[in-house]
């Protein structure tokens, strides 16, 4: 069965960095476009940030852009985001999502698996 699972959240003060880790096991992600998205509460899933499967095409959302930074290790079935310069407003469960239009449509409706969510508080 295939599965991501994150690690790496966890409570960090405004301005620090943390460093997510989605791991695939189950079957090959090497092929798909990997991303994150986080849903604070009371708010809506929205998209953080996705790469294509050779790494060559990156997208990040406004939010984020300088900030935050996807790599991934296709040999590894791994995928990363490397957080900094962490404000509040990035306090979220962060999930990491693999799918063919994810990089395109940047909706959660692309994701075609989900991993079970990581969370990150930021504290001031």
């Amino acid at each position: 069965q295939a599965q991501l699972v994150e690690s790496g959240g966890g409570l960090v003060q405004a301005g620090g960095s943390l460093r997510l880790s989605c791991a695939g096991s189950g079957r090959t992600f090497s092929r798909d476009t990997m991303g994150w998205f986080r849903q604070a509460p009371g708010k809506e899933r929205e998209f953080v940030g996705a790469m294509s499967w050779s790494g060559g095409l990156t997208y990040y959302a406004d939010s984020v852009k300088g900030r935050f930074t996807i790599s991934r290790d296709n040999a590894r079935n791994t995928v990363y985001l490397q957080m900094n310069s962490l404000k509040l407003e990035d306090t979220a469960v962060y999930y990491c999502a693999a799918g063919d239009r994810v990089l395109s449509t940047r909706s959660p409706d692309a994701v075609e698996y989900w991993g079970q969510g990581t969370q990150v508080t930021v504290s001031s």
